[in-house]
């Protein structure tokens, strides 16, 4: 049977490919293992956090589904970061782990254009072509044989997959499904370089059986936030499910130490690279031995009656590859699960996955065409990561089907961007996680204007539809409407004397720039109530706060893009010759070579490749390519 695209995967990236590829109106097939499994969320049951909240709302703004379906199955919302700076606020909801699957499992099944089969796939078939193989279709394990145009890749940590506790190991994916055996081969023998890399999980502990009153309760916000733009949620604050705090302590620290040969990472047994900004816990008391505690949450998973999940809490931070036994004696050693019964053990996975230098900035393979790749296949760790990844894949994909030019979100524009562009730039040798430090432009990249920044690019792909782009449009218009009212409402000395002493009135737009004074939103929302006849939107409201206070830090921002984006108007020809370039340091034309970057800009990011290099290379090409400016 033909398709037009063919998505390999059902987690978060193989979700918002296929959905995105099929609301654009392409015939689309999702193959995935299980289809119970579609939506799964089989490490942490949260979505968003530090850095990952801001990509979850860029989906949404470009018309995904993981912010809207996170929303639908939330336990507990809480904007994290509140009292720093807007740089580096994010959204971060308790998700029940039972009710998102479900939800976005029926949102799927009635996604028009997408049909959705079980199978493990083995083989990419291919074309060969004067230039590189071309996708054909795929093979199952089970012989069947699937044709398409497109093929999108999310295969998760399913490839030649083993779970590890101690030295034992099984050929397993996670929660012990079948896994791919032959799928990374295919791809070796199309050229692609192989990484083997590791990630982790925690053990799940019995809620009834934690003493609770030894440990710091952790709430939600007090006020209804939502990552979708469209939906806004309206739940009761005063019922969001509680997560705790605890720590480790000497004890724990002493148990590891005296096991740390058991342990399937420090015993030898793990062939993968594990994800440095998420280690396990015998990582960190290695790594970190002079702490005294490391800190660990206990989230619940699902209030869901009957579900697997019910009663369960998720052990943050403790992920380990001990083995049973050892595990046993860690957990009761923490204050309050000195008589904890776990449900599920943990363990480390380890899977193969693709060198990501081996793909374009558009996700398109630079070895077989027409193949794309997202998620942890590329080398990445998190469920928003994925999901960044696989909208831009389906995007993508439609836009290779149009011939139309493919979507390439600038590191000005997305921490999607920053991600996709690091991992097709620089590579990576482990899990890789976004940060709010990976940004350089992370002010002008916030949570509050995620739409503002990317919504027209979803309405271009076909993914945002006119209500949703005339809410945009009304937005902005408000916006600019208040904050030149802003200008113009006058402030007295008495209406703001418990802020500051003034000797004479000034303009709201003046009071709420200084950096002197810090006035709760909530109030400066009552003074710009007064002088208007509407309400006015919460998420408006913030969005001109902002703007105003920290306009002279956002301007030099924007200089900044602007250097990085001239920097970026110089290309480099396709077909260059590295090797003809005069005095180039070795270690940066093999960089060069490996990675050929589009432009110097791209170029500026490279490891390895130095500043003399960008001046070499930069009058080399301005001697022998008359256009290249």
């Amino acid at each position: 049977m033909k398709y037009e695209v063919i998505v390999v995967g059902g987690g978060h990236a193989g979700i918002e490919a296929a959905h995105a590829t099929s609301r654009i109106g392409h015939k689309t097939l999702l193959i995935t293992g299980n289809i119970k499994n579609i939506g799964d969320m089989p490490c942490n049951p949260s979505i968003g956090g530090t850095s990952k909240g801001v990509i979850v709302r860029e989906v949404d703004a470009l018309g995904g589904l993981m912010g809207r379906i996170a929303d639908k199955s939330l336990l507990q919302m809480k904007m994290l970061n509140s009292s720093k700076g807007p740089a580096v606020r994010c959204l971060r909801a308790q998700a029940d782990k039972e009710l998102y699957p479900r939800n976005m499992q029926e949102f799927l099944a009635s996604q028009k254009n997408l049909s959705i089969v079980e199978g493990i796939v083995e083989g990419i078939d291919v074309k060969m072509t004067a230039d590189r193989p071309k996708v054909q279709g795929v093979i199952l394990g089970d012989g069947r044989h699937y044709n398409c145009d497109v093929l999108i890749l999310t295969t998760g940590t399913y490839l030649k997959s083993q779970i590890l506790r101690g030295s034992e190991k099984e050929p397993l994916g996670p929660h012990g499904e079948k896994r791919s055996n032959h799928l990374s081969d295919s791809l070796r023998e199309l050229g692609f370089k192989i990484l083997r890399l590791k990630t982790g999980t925690p053990p799940r502990i019995d809620a009834r059986t934690v003493d609770f009153s030894k440990m710091k309760e952790e709430l939600g916000d007090e006020i209804c936030r939502s990552f979708s733009f469209d939906v806004k949620n309206d739940y009761d604050v005063n019922k969001q499910e509680k997560c705790y705090l605890i720590y480790t302590n000497e004890k724990t620290k002493q148990i590891i130490q005296d096991n740390l040969k058991k342990s399937a990472m420090y015993g030898g047994y793990v062939e993968g690279i594990g994800p440095r900004y998420c280690p396990s816990i015998e990582d960190k008391i290695v790594r970190f031995s002079d702490k005294e505690r490391h800190i660990l949450f206990l989230e619940p998973q699902s209030m869901v009656e009957g579900s697997h999940y019910y009663n369960a809490l998720y052990l943050q931070g403790f992920s380990t590859s001990m083995p049973i036994d050892v595990q046993e004696e860690m957990v009761h050693s923490l204050e309050g699960l000195e008589h904890a019964d776990i449900l599920e053990y943990a363990y480390a996975i380890e899977y193969d996955a693709i060198d990501p230098l081996q793909i374009k900035p558009s996700l398109e393979s630079k070895i077989v065409e027409n193949l794309f790749t997202a998620g942890q296949i590329n080398g990445t760790s998190g469920y928003e990561e994925a999901a960044g990844q696989g909208i831009i894949a389906g995007i993508n994909a439609s836009k290779k089907l149009k011939g139309e030019c493919p979507l390439i979100l600038g590191r000005d524009e997305a921490y999607i961007g920053v991600l996709i562009d690091d991992l097709v730039t620089k590579g990576t040798i482990e899990p890789y996680r976004m940060l709010t430090s990976r940004a350089e432009f992370r002010l002008i990249l916030r949570h509050d204007n995620a739409d503002i920044r990317l919504r027209n690019y979803g309405y271009l792909a076909g993914l945002i539809d006119e209500e949703q782009k005339k809410r945009l449009d009304f937005k902005i218009s408000k916006i600019d409407e208040l904050k030149n009212r802003c200008h113009q409402i006058k402030i007295s000395p008495q209406e703001v004397k418990e802020y500051i002493s003034l000797d004479k009135g000034i303009t709201l737009y003046e009071l709420i720039k200084r950096s002197d004074i810090d006035i709760d939103i909530s109030e400066i929302m009552k003074i710009l109530v007064s002088c208007m006849d509407d309400k006015i939107d919460y998420e408006i409201l913030e969005e001109i706060v902002i703007e105003i206070k920290y306009s002279g830090y956002i301007e030099k921002t924007y200089v900044e893009v602007e250097r990085m984006k001239r920097l970026q108007e110089k290309k480099i020809p396709v077909d260059l010759d590295y090797g003809k370039v005069i005095n180039l340091a070795s270690e940066a034309r093999q960089k060069l070579e490996n990675v050929r970057p589009a432009t110097i800009a791209q170029a500026m990011r490279i490891s390895g490749v130095n500043p003399a290099d960008i001046s070499i290379l930069t009058v080399y090409l301005k001697k022998e390519y008359a256009n290249h400016e």
